[in-house]
């Protein structure tokens, strides 16, 4: 087994000049950690892939159309040969050589003067593996470590709730826990769950991830917090802020997205008020994830070009809805109701009354991602009757428009699994 002989270390490159030759799929690899370390990165390249020339496009780094000439290496800190060429990487790297600028050659690792480790992100940590020219090892022992470092298996003594802040570890983190499934929920939510002293948690939210929780965490029912709806916020509030106020780190575990029909903003105003730090980590949201597992996508090329998602928490001509139905049902896009079950047929008569058509498609899921997950296809003057007949309870959401009738129409599409 070869040893690995390199030397780690970590380079400032912000600001320096950084060339890259070559623009085919191993620059287009390289390129994006480069940039986001500020390096002035310059590509020569007679052509590249369209990820590479949409980032030069948008100026994130220079590229010259052309081959590689000796020269191009000059005023540079480190380089890349990245053809699909050994002449021409073997070239860069001689030049490299004599300008004494260290040199990864990416087709011969051990010929050039630096390597690329694999290379991971944790929470504000960057691992670096190297393994003697076995790129394979390297990149499962760095997987390895990543895994171990998200479930806690090895510790980090310094994570920190706000790390980018230097604050303490004491705070609130608001997370979206997506639709329903708990491998849905984002890496960086269940990473916060993991470290939580305190978890408060609604109905919708993926609640079997509670059981991965460590032994010490408090529980927070905020679907048994009595009092009515607006005075139940109120409390939920006053648990976040107290909880922090003593010390604790405190996620408040929602389900979906927490700005979208999740008065997650509400949370965040209640903590800025008192001086509690918040981080905010957004969910997948039910509107869209869940007619996408349904096989309904919510925009198609040459079908729909707007996508409203509307609450169904009060019904048309209610004193407190801000909902135009009006011009809701002059749309010819795509409706997505929130929240409608049980005044579906109000909300259908109020887009049929607007103009809407009686046989637009809809499409209502039930559970959705979950494995009790429902779907039931219908028209905008059937889908009450019939959403009736199946039984469908919340929570579910409603798709109104002529995408929610893509897979009767050609019969070619997926069908549910």
């Amino acid at each position: 087994m070869p040893q690995e002989q390199h030397y780690l270390a970590g380079l400032d490159l912000a600001g320096r000049r950084v060339v890259v030759v070559g623009g085919g799929s191993v620059a287009q690899r390289r390129l994006p950690r480069l940039v986001r370390a500020g390096a002035a990165v310059e590509v020569v390249a007679p052509h590249t892939t369209a990820s590479v020339s949409a980032m030069a496009d948008t100026g994130e780094l220079t590229w010259h159309r052309r081959r590689y000439a000796e020269g191009d290496l000059d005023g540079a800190w480190y380089a890349m040969a990245c053809t699909d060429d050994a002449a021409v990487n073997a070239a860069v790297c001689q030049e490299a050589q004599r300008a004494r600028v260290f040199c990864v050659r990416a087709d011969a690792g051990v010929e050039g003067s630096a390597v690329t480790p694999a290379t991971g992100e944790h929470d504000g940590l960057l691992l670096g593996v190297l393994s003697g020219g076995n790129p394979h090892r390297s990149s499962a022992v760095r997987d390895g470590l990543l895994d171990a470092l998200r479930t806690r298996t090895v510790a980090d003594p310094g994570e920190d709730v706000r790390p980018q802040d230097g604050g303490s570890r004491a705070g609130v983190a608001l997370v979206g826990g997506g639709p329903g499934d708990p491998e849905l929920i984002t890496v960086r939510g269940r990473r916060l769950l993991a470290r939580a002293d305190v978890v408060v948690v609604d109905r919708l939210a993926p609640r079997e991830l509670l059981d991965e929780l460590p032994p010490h965490a408090e529980v927070v029912d905020a679907a048994k917090i009595p009092y009515g709806r607006a005075a139940s916020q109120d409390v939920i509030n006053r648990v976040l802020v107290e909880r922090a106020q003593a010390g604790k780190f405190v996620v408040r575990l929602k389900g979906g997205d927490p700005y979208v029909f999740g008065r997650g903003f509400e949370e965040v105003l209640a903590c800025a008020r008192a001086g509690v730090p918040v981080t905010v980590v957004p969910g997948i949201t039910s509107a869209f994830a869940v007619p996408a597992v349904a096989d309904v996508p919510v925009t198609h090329r040459g079908v729909a070009h707007e996508v409203v998602v509307v609450s169904g928490h009060v019904p048309p001509g209610h004193e407190q809805s801000l909902v135009d139905w009006e011009a809701l049902g002059r749309l010819r896009g795509t409706v997505v109701l929130m929240m409608g079950v049980e005044r579906i047929e109000l909300f259908a008569d109020a887009l049929l009354s607007a103009g809407r058509a009686a046989d637009t498609p809809v499409v209502m899921v039930a559970d959705g991602t979950m494995h009790t997950q429902r779907v039931v296809r219908s028209t905008l003057s059937r889908i009450a009757a019939d959403a009736a007949d199946a039984g469908i309870r919340p929570p579910a959401v409603t798709v109104i428009g002529p995408v929610a009738g893509l897979l009767d129409g050609d019969g070619s599409g997926p069908r549910n699994r």
